[in-house]
Formats: structure tokens, sequence, C-alpha cells
């Protein structure tokens, strides 16, 4: 997977329960993450994942990616049936192979499933979603701040502040910033929080 990170991308897809003014729906989001830079494209919300929807949105990701200047070669999926045929048709026309995971293989798509973890667990997982237009904002938000603010330990980001490190004694207590240079950027009624040094 190393070798082919640059051009390789993995997609799977996130489903949620929202309340609707019909009861509870199940909603769907196609999430493709490149494995080199893990840069997500989401699609658009849906209640109907059918096959036309799913190819519109292998279109859009292809188009999307190219446009951002990441190469788009191959694609990994599972054996989900709304993996249409359509939809590995529609990415061949693309020029971009399509890889599908082994039986019994979960570990596979890590990379993409890993992500479908962390926006479950660190953001849809605290709010009741009530429609396809609150879950892109919902997810939109989470996008920004995963790409902007959050540490990714598989790009070697560490946190600033670690308890096992100690620092050294010929440190200059000068360059460390004091509490009123720290600013907080929260999203999501704080739920999503980022720190950075305000600029002089």
């Amino acid at each position: 997977l190393k070798r082919h990170a640059h051009s390789l991308w993995q997609c799977d897809f996130l489903s949620r329960r929202v309340l609707t003014w019909k009861g509870f729906r199940q909603i769907f989001v196609l999430a493709f993450l490149h494995v080199e830079t893990r840069q997500v494209i989401l699609s658009p919300a849906t209640y109907r994942p059918d096959a036309a929807w799913v190819e519109a949105q292998a279109t859009m990701f292809v188009d999307q990616a190219r446009a951002d200047g990441l190469r788009v070669a191959r694609v990994m999926h599972d054996r989900d049936k709304m993996f249409s045929s359509a939809f590995d048709d529609t990415l061949k026309r693309k020029r971009a192979k399509i890889l599908r995971s082994p039986f019994r293989s979960p570990n596979i798509n890590a990379y993409v499933e890993r992500f479908v973890q962390s926006i479950k667990q660190e953001c849809l997982d605290h709010f009741i979603v009530f429609s396809t237009q609150h879950m892109d904002y919902l997810c939109g938000q989470y996008l920004e701040y995963y790409h902007t603010e959050r540490p990714h330990k598989g790009k070697e980001n560490e946190l600033l502040v670690r308890s096992d490190v100690e620092i050294p004694a010929d440190r200059d207590d000068e360059e460390l910033p004091t509490l009123r240079e720290i600013r907080c950027r929260s999203r999501l009624g704080g739920l999503l929080k980022s720190y950075s040094r305000r600029a002089a």
C-alpha cells in the first residue's frame, strides 16, 4: 500500500440514522481517502444511494481530486453491494483501476475505515441529525477540522505537549508562549477545538 500511496484512494460508505418528520431514516455518505496525504473527499448525504447516485459521486470524486492536483490511478473498496458495476465502470472510464478487497480481509481498507470511525466518534455520535442538510453541515465542519487542525499520526504529526518528553534545561523560557498568546478555535458548539499561537 505504501508503494502506491501517492495514487491510491480508498472509499467506503458512512451511514447514520437520522430523525425526520417521517421518523427515523438511514442516511448515507460516501467517503474517499487519499492514502498518502490522508485528504478526504465526502459526497453529499442521501437517503437513496442507488446506482445513479453512486455513479454521480464517482464522477464528482475524480474531478475534484484531479482539480486538487491529486492523482487517481487506483481506487480500493470492499464488496458492499452499493458499489455497483456502474460505479466501477465510471471510474474505469476516468482511467482508474478498481481494487476490490478480498473476502474476510477487514484490514485491507483500514485507512478509510479509520476515518469513518473518527468522524463518528469525534463528531456525529454527539448529535441528533435531522436532515441531509444537517448531515452535510456536520460533515463539512469536521472535514475542515480534519484537514487543517487535527493531528494525524500517519502523517507524523505529534502533539505539541507530551508528558513523557523532558524539556531541555538550557531551553529559553522566552520562547514558550504565554496564555495570552494562545488562541482557541472551536467548532460545533465547542465540540471540536484546536489551539494556535496568536499572530504578533
